[in-house]
């Protein structure tokens, strides 16, 4: 078979390396494709040829076709925006024939989110590019005119930007100290998707993808936009989910004589309904409570915030009483959501006496962490709000020494260590253990280090699928 392929690179051979420019296409006969040149040894008019030159075409569909299946297997693995943009570009540069690229993600509906990622380039070299007027980089051409628009020009080819005419002073510059001499441009645009962005790929040395890579690169664009728009759409609902959830959840901590408080809260990808509170109280006490709702999504999200709400009223009403807060939500739930379960946990403190009244509903102990002891506060057994007919639990009374942190948690900071449940506590034991004298007298402080021992890859790690709520309370 003659026909010249593509390199077959980003996970298709990876033996085969991407080269620095593109070939000049082999010129063919009148009447024959550019890519596909006639069998030599046989004359060009004969049944032989005919059927050689047939032969060479279809295996050259087959192989771009191929090709194309692969790219667009490896993309639909991707699950996030940024693990797209760079699989895009890998692709793209290996269809163009080029090695460098960068993918500038911008939906025309101004709503975000708006990013630039680089193939071979480094932070810093982005950072050179942006000192090119916008509208001197082939990007600036597709996404502030018509030509990036679908049904638009649809491409920019700067086949060398050290002779033509008519391009930015700067924009020679810039691409003299990062080493490209051409660039290859495609919108990132279609009919149902809009435009999102544009892609452009580097070469080393003046050149030009040929007609069939141009064909190839734009089959995959297309198809990578609406892969893109999809990703983009489920980016959109998690940042709204969360930023609703982080709405729903104080705003600010109050500031009570004698006690320090400082609080962390992520929302998984779905949203989920972990909350958390502090409330100033009568008689300067403090009220604290954690807790979670069953389910996840935006109705999981609602349930939560009324949940909180009401527990906030009866707290100011009882709060000197956790068993009776508890109590009145439970019944509360059962009466208005009988479909749905929630854990609990509401804390009375009163700062001055250092003495903490608690009850819990199927909530994780608080964690006592002070100089001298890091231990558990034993709590009595008690199921879930909304589980049994009627909840009821006796609460719990300790005394903190000062200087000591007692923390409040949820159980998704358990579920996200990925161990059992006897593990996961012994973990979140050892790290409130593990504090440095110098951070025990910052809540956040001593909040942060907890969450990035028990979590080592953080609370911002995409594959954390429960909520996490931790409330730190530090008393003089």
């Amino acid at each position: 078979m003659n026909a010249p392929h593509p390199p077959k690179v980003a996970g298709i051979d990876s033996t085969v390396p991407a080269p620095a420019h593109t070939v000049a296409p082999v010129s063919a006969a009148p009447g024959t494709s550019p890519v596909d040149p006639p069998h030599s040894a046989d004359p060009p008019h004969s049944p032989y040829a005919a059927g050689a030159m047939i032969q060479d075409r279809l295996a050259g569909w087959v192989s771009d076709l191929t090709t194309l299946h692969e790219l667009t297997e490896r993309l639909a693995r991707t699950d996030g925006l940024d693990a797209a943009l760079k699989e895009l570009l890998r692709a793209g540069a290996a269809l163009v024939g080029a090695r460098r690229g960068l993918a500038v993600l911008e939906p025309d509906d101004g709503l975000g989110p708006a990013t630039t990622i680089g193939l071979g380039l480094a932070r810093a070299d982005l950072g050179h590019m942006e000192t090119v007027p916008r509208s001197a980089m082939p990007y600036g051409a597709l996404l502030d005119t018509a030509a990036g628009l679908p049904g638009g020009a649809g491409e920019v080819v700067h086949s060398d930007l050290f002779t033509e005419d008519g391009l930015h002073p700067r924009h020679r510059e810039v691409a003299a100290r990062l080493g490209y001499a051409a660039s290859y441009a495609l919108p990132l645009s279609t009919e149902s998707a809009g435009r999102l962005g544009a892609a452009v790929w580097l070469y080393d040395e003046p050149a030009a993808p040929t007609d069939r890579r141009r064909h190839l690169a734009g089959l995959y664009v297309r198809y990578a936009t609406e892969h893109l728009a999809r990703l983009l759409d489920v980016e959109r609902t998690r940042a709204c989910m969360a930023t609703i959830a982080e709405g729903l959840l104080p705003s600010r901590l109050p500031r009570v004589p004698g006690v320090q408080l400082a609080a962390r809260h992520r929302s998984g990808p779905r949203g989920g309904g972990d909350w958390y509170d502090a409330l100033p109280l009568p008689d300067a006490a403090v009220g604290l409570a954690v807790g979670s709702v069953t389910g996840s999504g935006p109705c999981a999200v609602a349930a939560m915030g009324r949940l909180r709400a009401s527990l906030r009223a009866y707290a100011v009403m009882e709060g000197e009483d956790p068993v009776a807060v508890l109590s009145d939500l439970e019944l509360l739930l059962r009466l208005t959501e009988p479909a749905r379960c929630a854990t609990a946990l509401f804390a009375y403190c009163e700062p001055v006496l250092r003495r903490v009244t608690l009850a819990g509903a199927g909530h994780s102990p608080p964690l006592l962490v002070g100089e001298r002891r890091t231990e558990f506060v034993e709590t009595s057994v008690s199921a879930p709000l909304g589980m049994l007919s009627c909840w009821e639990a006796p609460s719990v009374e300790f005394q903190a020494e000062a200087g000591e942190t007692v923390l409040l948690y949820t159980d998704g900071l358990l579920h996200r260590t990925g161990d059992s449940v006897d593990r996961a506590f012994a973990r979140l034991h050892a790290a409130a253990a593990s504090v440095p004298r110098t951070l025990r007298r910052d809540p956040g402080a001593v909040a942060d280090h907890v969450l990035r021992t028990v979590l080592p890859d953080g609370l911002d790690a995409t594959n954390g699928a429960e909520d996490v709520a931790l409330v730190a309370a530090r008393f003089d």
